[in-house]
């Protein structure tokens, strides 16, 4: 058992509050700061404190700002008195009581009423003032309204308005009333006098009705004698009079003229809605199967107009007798070369059709006649002006019959019409021959739809043996037939037609000779498919230069030189040029075209005229891709420069250099030296034939002499458009100094014919006529940047931990810096000190509210006990 704990007496505890009031009031506890000397003018902070004086200074503070501001956090019932100097405790009630006065009335106060010296007081009531509603504005008029409007008889106000008790009918009775009902032989009951009241109001209003008819219609009798009268009162002035006044009036002026035109001028008609390529794509395929259903209905021997007749709807109890036997149905037989000739039918019945065609042709145009005349009697009206009552009566007069004569125009147009349509309607039969020469036309005729095709050998089948135009069509009607829009399937087969189309032109260039009409024929159909499908045109093309430049390389590699490309490399660098941009600082098809051209003008060697010609035709190329951007090429001026070498007879001091693939001097080098001067009288300007490229033909001397004059020309001119496209150059002299010193030099144009001359003379004037005061190309110069010298910087440092030396500015840096610090750390230290006051706050609620929780759950104990106690003494005394 431990020991039981000592009870504390009152005096202990009495013992205990004073020493610790006497601890808190320790004279050694008590802080003084000293101050080392006065400064004048400040005032000192606590010099003397008591342990805990500023902690129950702050704590009061918070009890009264922050403690309040918690308390009234989730209040919403808050009464905030906003009245001017309510809570300002310095000024008097007077004050403040005139001060609001004062405001009111200069919140009132309007800006027409700043010179007004009048200090009265406007009264209002309920908001209006009480002189407005003195003026009496809103009387009723009387005459606004109808006499009967509004008003009730006296019998109707009595029944309903008569009064309390009885009513109106129950009121009581006058003398004479009294007596007219005495001699009446019974009372009239409730439900007659009111029977009695509907039908007197109903006759009423059936009479004021009558009146109205009447006066209605007597005011169209006086209007309509008004009019007969008015036509008398009139003076009609005779047409010589007007004619004077209308010469006597003066003319408009041409601003007034312009001004009635416009007035008059055509309104814009609303266009048609814009339709979408599915709609047009799905429109194509229509019209093209309606023509190929046509056309196969003539080859199968049908009649043309047999499918475009309606049918006409025939009864049950129809005898098919309302047939009318024309002239014109009946048979014309005639004998010749002792048969039956029965073709006189057919040659009326065409007579019939082709006057019909110049019969509705020559309606047309009297439509269009009379469409202008009536839009020059217009403009005549208009420019007419205003003229004499007498003579628009006259004009109305002519009018009113105008109409008679357009119905009855009409009615004798459609009886024309209807007396046409019988001729037209009957079709006559054609012969055999005739259906058999339909037929043949029909089966000679090309198709208007066609299927996609799904391989190369499928597109050859569908191409061949048709001309270059139908071939163009061949592919045209089946991009329209296989639309992306018709179905899921044809954007993968046009896809695939585009791949099929190169590979065909391809193999048009290998034949012999080439089918490059088919090839011009073709490439619209290829730019169409190219801007449907770009991104598929594009890895085509990049397959197809891929391939040729993979290829060139590794010949390179095993011979070290390659041939010049065949035709149809040629050709696909054309096509490229055709449908992908080439003035593109950097594009994915064309800058690989021209990387190609520039290292086959390079790489390849001219050992040949068929060379010399494919080098050329890649010039052309070479000219035309770098025509927008002006981009310099220095392969191509390299070739041509070397071209031109090759006509140079004596190269024994030439003064400028010849670059790869040329040679200077031996095998090959003289392949444009003309055999025999006298060639050149014979020579005439030709294009440069494509075809050579791929076989050339030369039999004798003379063709070789003209070939070398027509490639020299070739040369001379695309030299002449190098000088025109890179005039704008820094360094044109420099680029073009070897062509002039050749042309100037060692290549004359006495010998040669006209063209030569004239070509020879613009070029060298152009080179000649650039600016020489382009300097050198160099480098910029610039001042050497010197090296980094690593030399220490010395600070002097006084006394230890303090730095010296430093600006006005770093020094305010470092104070403001500090003083940052300084507050950061105080409000941080602030801001823990409210949040630990406010939880103390919060512990203390729950702790108040739990205490309070267990008062009164020991109170409610208690009662319950005491209520038990006093049942069972009760129950103790009953039982007793």
């Amino acid at each position: 058992m431990g020991k039981a704990p000592k009870k504390r007496s009152l005096a202990d505890k009495v013992r205990k509050t004073k020493t610790s009031t006497e601890i808190k009031n320790n004279p050694f506890e008590v802080k003084i700061n000293r101050k080392k000397f006065d400064v004048l003018g400040r005032k000192s902070k606590h010099d003397v404190g008591l342990p805990g004086v500023s902690r129950s200074k702050a704590i009061n503070k918070r009890k009264e700002t922050l403690l309040k501001e918690y308390k009234h956090k989730s209040k919403s019932n808050k009464f905030i008195d906003r009245r001017f100097g309510e809570y300002d405790t310095k000024m008097a009630p007077e004050e403040k009581i005139l001060q609001r006065f004062a405001m009111e009335r200069q919140r009132v106060h309007d800006k027409k009423d700043v010179y007004n010296l009048n200090e009265e007081e406007e009264l209002t009531h309920y908001g209006q003032s009480l002189a407005e509603m003195e003026k009496y504005n809103d009387l009723v008029n009387s005459d606004d309204e109808s006499e009967e409007k509004g008003l009730l008889s006296a019998e109707l106000t009595a029944s309903h308005f008569g009064g309390g008790g009885g009513g109106g009918l129950l009121r009581k009775k006058t003398s004479g009333e009294q007596q007219e009902e005495e001699g009446n032989q019974r009372a009239k009951s409730r439900q007659e006098l009111i029977e009695e009241l509907i039908q007197k109001s109903k006759q009423e209003k059936r009479e004021r009705q009558v009146q109205r008819e009447e006066a209605q219609e007597l005011t169209e009798k006086l209007d309509q004698e008004w009019k007969n009268i008015q036509a008398l009162m009139v003076k009609k002035t005779p047409k010589a009079e007007n004619a004077d006044k209308q010469e006597e009036k003066p003319k408009l002026e041409e601003y007034d003229m312009m001004v009635r035109e416009l007035g008059f001028e055509m309104k814009a008609q609303p266009s048609e809605k814009m339709k979408t390529p599915e709609e047009l794509a799905r429109e194509e395929r229509e019209k093209l199967q309606k023509l190929e259903a046509d056309r196969l209905r003539r080859m199968m021997g049908d009649e043309i107009g047999e499918g475009a007749q309606s049918q006409i709807h025939m009864s049950a109890d129809d005898l098919n007798d309302g047939f009318i036997l024309d002239k014109d149905d009946k048979k014309t037989l005639s004998y010749q070369d002792g048969k039956w000739n029965l073709g006189e039918e057919s040659d009326e019945d065409r007579d019939v059709d082709e006057e019909e065609g110049e019969s509705g042709e020559e309606e047309e145009s009297e439509a269009e006649e009379q469409d202008d005349e009536d839009e020059g009697n217009e403009d005549g009206d208009e420019e007419e002006g205003e003229e004499g009552s007498s003579e628009e009566e006259e004009e109305e007069e002519e009018d009113g019959h105008s109409d008679l004569d357009s119905e009855q125009e009409s009615e004798d147009e459609e009886r024309e019409q209807e007396d046409k349509e019988p001729s037209a309607k009957p079709k006559k039969s054609l012969s055999k021959e005739e259906m058999k020469a339909q037929q043949d036309a029909a089966k000679a005729e090309l198709p208007y739809t066609f299927t996609a095709p799904e391989s190369y050998t499928d597109l050859k089948d569908l191409l061949s043996g048709h001309t270059p135009d139908n071939q163009r069509l061949i592919v045209a009607r089946t991009q329209k037939c296989n639309h992306p829009s018709l179905a899921v399937g044809n954007k993968l087969k046009l896809q695939k037609l585009f791949g099929f189309l190169l590979e065909y032109i391809g193999e048009l260039t290998t034949r012999s000779p080439p089918d490059l009409t088919t090839i011009d024929k073709l490439i619209p159909e290829l730019y169409a498919l190219c801007q449907m499908f770009p991104e598929v045109a594009c890895k085509a093309m990049q397959s197809i230069l891929g391939d040729a430049g993979h290829s060139m390389e590794e010949v390179i590699e095993v011979k070290g030189h390659v041939a010049f490309p065949a035709l149809d490399m040629l050709v696909y660098l054309k096509v490229t040029a055709l449908l992908f941009p080439t003035s593109d600082f950097r594009h994915p098809v064309t800058t690989p075209a021209l990387l190609y051209m520039s290292q086959t003008l390079t790489k390849c060697p001219v050992r040949s005229l068929q060379d010399v010609t494919s080098g050329l035709v890649l010039c052309c190329l070479a000219v035309e891709y770098v025509s927008f951007s002006k981009r310099f090429l220095p392969e191509l001026i390299n070739f041509l420069a070397g071209t031109l070498h090759l006509a140079v007879q004596d190269k024994t001091s030439l003064g400028y250099t010849v670059v790869p693939p040329f040679r200077p001097s031996g095998k090959n080098s003289d392949l444009l030296v003309l055999s025999d001067s006298e060639s050149c009288k014979s020579w005439s300007k030709k294009d440069l034939p494509l075809s050579a490229v791929q076989h050339l033909e030369l039999k004798n001397d003379l063709d070789r002499d003209h070939h070398r004059l027509m490639c020299l020309f070739t040369c001379l001119d695309l030299v002449k458009r190098c000088c025109l496209l890179y005039k704008d150059l820094t360094c044109f002299p420099q680029i073009f100094q070897p062509i002039r010193t050749l042309l100037s030099k060692h290549l004359s144009a006495q010998t040669l014919p006209e063209p030569f001359q004239e070509l020879h003379s613009e070029i060298l004037e152009a080179i000649s006529s650039a600016p020489v005061s382009h300097s050198t190309l160099v480098f910029e110069k610039k001042k050497p940047i010197p090296l980094k010298l690593l030399t220490p910087k010395i600070v002097e440092v006084l006394d230890y931990g303090k730095k010296r030396g430093s600006s006005r500015e770093e020094k305010e840096r470092e104070r403001l810096k500090h003083k940052y610090k300084k507050e950061f750390k105080g409000a941080l230290r602030e801001i823990r000190k409210d949040s630990r006051f406010l939880a103390r706050e919060k512990l203390n609620e729950v702790m108040n509210r739990d205490a309070e929780r267990k008062r009164k759950v020991k109170e409610l104990f208690g009662s319950l006990a005491t209520q038990e106690g006093e049942w069972k003494a009760l129950k103790r005394k009953k039982r007793k």
